[in-house]
C-alpha cells in the first residue's frame, strides 16, 4: 500500500471535493443513473469514441466505479481476498492507469456450486475524504480516500446478524453475497443488513457505531440498495426486499410505510427503487414486471398504495433509468424500452438491435451496453423510438469470468469520460465534444 505525506493527504483531500462531474456512488450523484454533465459526444464516429486508458487488474467481481477528482475507486477480488482498489486518473502512460493503492475488505465471495458470479458486487461510496466498501460476504469497511487507510470495519453476519435472501441461489442467509452499495446521508450511513434485528440500519459513519436498527421490519437483504426519499416533508429510506418495500424514518429507522407484494417476489431481487416526488418504482426479473406505489401522509404514518403492477418491464441483472416522465431500459422477452412512468404503458421497445444489458444516461443519450458480447450502443433519451448515434464493442473480454455470468457491471459517465468494465478490465473512453 502506497503512503503519502502530509501536505500530499491535504491536496488529495481537495482534489477529491465533489464536482458536478463526479460520480460518487452507486448510479451517480442523485442514485438514478442520469449525469447532469452537458458537452458530451452526440454522434460517435465509425469504431466508437477514443480509448484513454485499459486497466487489467481489476479482479472478479461486478463493483462499479465511484469517481471523484482524480480518484476512482472499484472493489475486485485477487487471490482469495476482495480488495477496495483506487486509480489515480491523472497518471496514464503508454494507454495504462496508475493504481494509487489498493485495501484489502475480505475473504472472497463463492461457494463450491456458483458457476454465476464470484468476488464483490456493490460499489464503493465515497462521502469527501471517506471511502465506504462492503464485501459480498459482508464485510464493511470505512477508508482514508486519499492513501486507503482503513478507518473502521463491521462483518455484518457476525456484528449484526445480518441475512441475504437465497432465494435464487447460494448458501443459507448469505444467497449471492451481500450486493447493496451503502448510503451516505449526513452523519449517517444506510445500510441493508436484513434478518432478524432489523432489515435497515444506520451507524455512525466515522466511527462504524450502530445508531438504530429497523426492528419492525426484519426481511433478509436483497440485492437492492437504499434509498433516500422526501415525502411529504418527511426524510426517509426506501428498501425493497422479496417481501414488498419499505419506508423508515430517517432520523430513528422506524417504519413510516410498510407494502407487502402478493405474490411475494420469488427470485433475486436486484434493481434499487426509483423515487420519483411521492412514487416508488420498481422492476423485478424472470418474468415478475414492475410496480408503482403512490406513498401518501396519513398522521405520522403514511400509506402505500398501488397505482399499477404488470409486466411490461421485468429488468433483472441490468437497471432502469427514469428520464422525465419515461423509464428506459432492457425488458426481458420485449428488448430495449421506453414506457410510460405514470401508467406503465409500453411507448416503445425494440428487441433487434441490441441484446440485453446495462445502461446509464447523459446529456440526452442513453449509453447502452450488451451483457453478451460488450457492445455499447449511443441511443436517443427519445419517446419517439430507438434512434441510435453510434456503436462499438470492448476491444477485450474477460478471461476470469464465471461460466455463466454475464457482463453486468453498468457504464458510468463523469468528466466527460465512459467507463467501462467487464470483471478484471477497466476501459475509459473520451465521451467529450470538442469545439
Amino acid at each position: 500500500m502506497r503512503t503519502f505525506p502530509s501536505l500530499g493527504l491535504l491536496v488529495i483531500s481537495l482534489n477529491l471535493s465533489a464536482r458536478a462531474a463526479d460520480w460518487p456512488q452507486y448510479r451517480g450523484p442523485q442514485r438514478n443513473d442520469v449525469s447532469v454533465e452537458t458537452g458530451l459526444l452526440q454522434d460517435w464516429p465509425a469504431g466508437g469514441p477514443a480509448l484513454v486508458w485499459t486497466y487489467k487488474n481489476a479482479g472478479i467481481g461486478y463493483s462499479g466505479p465511484a469517481i471523484v477528482g482524480d480518484r476512482l475507486f472499484t472493489i475486485g477480488g485477487r487471490g482469495d481476498t476482495e480488495y477496495l482498489i483506487a486509480l489515480d486518473l491523472n497518471s496514464v502512460k503508454d494507454g495504462a492507469v496508475s493504481e494509487a493503492w489498493a485495501a484489502s475488505v475480505g475473504k472472497l465471495f463463492d461457494f463450491k456450486t456458483n458457476s454465476w458470479s464470484a468476488g464483490p458486487s456493490a460499489t464503493p461510496t465515497v462521502d469527501g475524504e471517506l471511502v465506504f466498501a462492503l464485501g459480498g460476504n459482508g464485510d464493511l469497511v470505512c477508508v482514508q480516500a486519499a492513501d486507503g487507510k482503513e478507518r473502521w470495519r463491521k462483518n455484518l453476519p457476525s456484528e449484526l446478524d445480518a441475512q441475504v435472501n437465497p432465494i435464487g441461489g447460494g448458501p443459507k442467509n448469505l444467497g449471492w453475497g451481500f450486493t447493496w452499495s451503502p448510503l451516505v446521508d449526513g452523519d449517517q450511513l444506510i445500510c441493508v443488513p436484513g434478518g432478524p434485528k432489523g432489515t435497515v440500519a444506520a451507524l455512525d459513519k466515522t466511527t462504524g457505531v450502530l445508531l438504530w436498527r429497523s426492528a419492525e421490519v426484519t426481511d433478509q437483504a436483497a440485492y437492492t440498495s437504499p434509498m433516500v426519499a422526501e415525502i411529504d416533508g418527511v426524510r426517509q429510506y426506501v428498501v425493497l426486499t422479496n417481501q414488498g418495500m419499505i419506508g423508515v424514518a430517517a432520523k430513528s429507522g422506524r417504519v413510516l410505510w410498510n407494502y407487502r407484494r402478493k405474490p411475494a417476489f420469488s427470485t433475486e431481487v436486484v434493481n434499487s427503487p426509483i423515487i420519483h416526488g411521492s412514487f416508488v418504482y420498481t422492476t423485478v426479473g424472470a418474468g415478475q414486471g414492475c410496480d408503482l406505489l403512490r406513498i401518501e401522509r396519513d398522521g405520522d404514518k403514511f400509506q402505500a398504495e398501488s397505482v399499477y403492477s404488470n409486466k411490461n418491464m421485468t429488468n433483472h441483472h441490468a437497471n432502469v433509468a427514469l428520464v422525465g416522465e419515461h423509464v428506459f431500459g432492457f425488458s426481458e422477452g420485449k428488448g430495449w424500452m421506453c414506457q410510460a412512468f405514470q401508467t406503465g404503458e409500453i411507448v416503445w421497445m425494440e428487441k433487434s438491435k441490441l441484446r440485453a444489458g446495462s445502461m446509464t444516461c447523459a446529456d440526452g443519450r442513453m449509453y447502452c451496453y450488451s451483457e453478451d458480447d460488450g457492445t455499447v450502443a449511443l441511443i436517443e433519451s427519445s419517446t419517439s423510438g430507438w434512434k441510435e448515434s453510434g456503436r462499438f464493442r470492448i476491444p477485450e473480454r474477460s478471461t476470469s469470468r464465471k461460466p455463466s455470468g454475464r457482463i453486468w457491471t453498468p457504464p458510468v459517465v463523469s468528466g466527460g469520460r465512459l467507463f467501462l468494465r467487464d470483471q478484471e478490465l477497466l476501459f475509459c473512453y473520451d465521451v467529450k465534444a470538442r469545439e
